[in-house]
């Protein structure tokens, strides 16, 4: 999906739905007219600077550690090239498109801001590629998340100066140079300051949190859907998820996520098929009563790392930076402990949906849990296997999210001779966060192949209009109860309908959430 609706840069901050349309969606951007003001003023004040015998620092000396170095007027220009040159520093796999262009898109923010000093034609540079979906090659490694991530807009700044590799609007690697030239973009040849400007920030690490939340918001109550499939399969109760024992607890998230499971088991026969003094059971098991707390507890972190998410956005991060009334100032905003600490903390809450997902799948199998169902839903038992291996998928990734949970932001390797002798680990925490939300998906997935076989196996009682209308959506890519077949596909199929978001669509059709 391409949306045609301009994000406009430089009136308002911009929003993480911004983010998401340019990054994911290749919305066009726009340069608001007050921020190309803005731009031609703060550049007046480096240009001024530029030609004081006194150094300043980004302006007329070297960086890092080489910072007391004063460079003299005619090496300024190479000095910016050598800059870009030398940080353009990644390695490893190539970094998503989406994520690259969420870190052009947030550092044009920046530069249109009217604090770093840039000229006006590296801000429309910035523009002109985004909307040419001219998209710069970033390496997975090479950031250490202060200053900044420096290498991977490094790489950017690289290829708006026309030099290292891209991708083109249909994907196609070919040499910047190439790549500009066939969008008619000048390449830029940057002068004091812009160098720096480019590169100091952390809009790797927070364009990919923008990202992850946007997910996330449809992972988590996709979470609360397959837990209903689970408990509606496996005769438990929604008893528990009562509004008013939830209000015993006022934590936010499990009120949502409590609501949500009344909602998707709403006007189920095959819950109230076990209703009543008749029903033997007294408490179901944790994993099932107790999904409204943890699916809660990664709905109220998300809530604060949205908080964090949406104070970054709101800000401008350089080093140095031209503050309103004129004077360039060091600082230290570029260092990114607030957002790395939230990544790491997503992780958390990802993992522990997952687990508490792949253990109600786990009781489905087992026939000593799952009151009634056929061992591992097979269809003939002993001769097929039913869902046996794909449950050991699930456990494979939950294991997997256990270490991926372990934090980045407790870690830090001194760079620069000493100088930068405290580094945030964001980008690595941000990548780590992609890796576990992937995960998340498939073993949502599996809950919910699980849960459609389940229910099909208890006809003739019928299914909810939402759990009933989910499983009929996974019937379309992937067979029911049967005898053994190829099962990879149908775990990939119905892992694409849950990360498209048409399992969430297609319950919140029939239930009023």
């Amino acid at each position: 999906m391409q949306i045609t609706t301009p994000v406009i840069v430089g009136a308002a901050t911009l929003s993480p739905a911004d983010v998401v349309a340019v990054a994911r969606h290749h919305a066009p951007v726009v340069i608001a007219d007050e921020a190309r003001e803005r731009v031609i003023a703060a550049r007046a004040v480096i240009d001024g600077l530029a030609a004081d015998p006194h150094p300043h620092y980004g302006v007329s000396t070297g960086f890092g550690a080489l910072a007391t170095t004063f460079i003299a007027p005619d090496r300024r220009r190479q000095l910016q090239v050598s800059l870009i040159r030398s940080h353009a520093a990644g390695t490893g796999p190539e970094v998503e498109t989406e994520v690259v262009r969420a870190l052009q898109l947030l550092r044009l923010q920046t530069l249109a801001s009217g604090h770093t000093g840039v000229r006006p034609v590296v801000v429309d540079t910035y523009a002109a590629m985004l909307n040419a979906g001219i998209t710069p090659i970033v390496r997975e490694y090479g950031s250490l998340g202060c200053s900044g991530d420096l290498a991977p807009l490094s790489h950017v700044a690289l290829a708006a100066m026309g030099e290292g590799d891209v991708r083109d609007a249909a994907g196609v690697l070919q040499p910047a140079s190439e790549a500009l030239a066939s969008a008619g973009i000048e390449p830029l040849v940057l002068v004091e300051k812009e160098g720096l400007a480019l590169i100091n920030g952390t809009d790797g690490m927070l364009g990919m949190l923008v990202l992850a939340l946007h997910d996330l918001e449809t992972l988590v109550t996709t979470a609360d859907l397959s837990a209903a499939m689970s408990i509606e399969s496996q005769l438990g109760t929604d008893a528990v998820f009562a509004a008013d024992l939830m209000a015993l607890r006022p934590q936010l998230g499990q009120a949502a996520s409590a609501a949500n499971l009344r909602a998707f088991l709403g006007d189920s026969p095959m819950v109230a098929s076990h209703k009543g003094p008749d029903d033997g059971r007294v408490q179901d098991a944790y994993s099932l009563r107790c999904s409204p707390q943890v699916h809660g507890t990664a709905r109220d972190t998300m809530a604060h790392a949205t908080m964090i998410a949406e104070r970054e956005l709101a800000s401008v991060i350089d080093n140095p930076v031209i503050t309103s009334d004129g004077r360039i100032e060091s600082n230290g905003n570029f260092h990114g402990a607030p957002v790395a600490a939230v990544l790491d903390f997503l992780a958390i809450s990802v993992a522990d949906v997952a687990s508490v997902s792949e253990r109600r799948t786990d009781r489905a199998l087992d026939p000593a849990r799952s009151h009634g169902l056929p061992p591992f839903l097979a269809h003939e038992v002993g001769v097929d296997s039913g869902l046996m291996i794909a449950q050991y998928a699930a456990a494979g990734i939950v294991s997997e999210l256990k270490r991926l949970a372990a934090p980045a932001s407790v870690d830090s390797i001194p760079s620069s001779a000493m100088q930068e002798d405290h580094v945030s680990m964001g980008w690595a925490a941000a990548r780590k966060l992609r890796r576990a939300i992937d995960g998340l998906t498939r073993v949502l997935a599996i809950e919910i192949l699980t849960g459609a076989r389940a229910l099909d196996l208890r006809a003739p009682l019928q299914a909810g209009p939402a759990t009933g209308a989910v499983r009929d959506l996974v019937r379309t890519v992937a067979a029911g109860p049967g005898p053994d077949h190829f099962l990879s596909p149908d775990m990939e199929a119905v892992t694409e309908l849950v990360r498209s978001g048409a399992v969430l669509a297609t319950a919140k059709e029939h239930a009023n959430v």
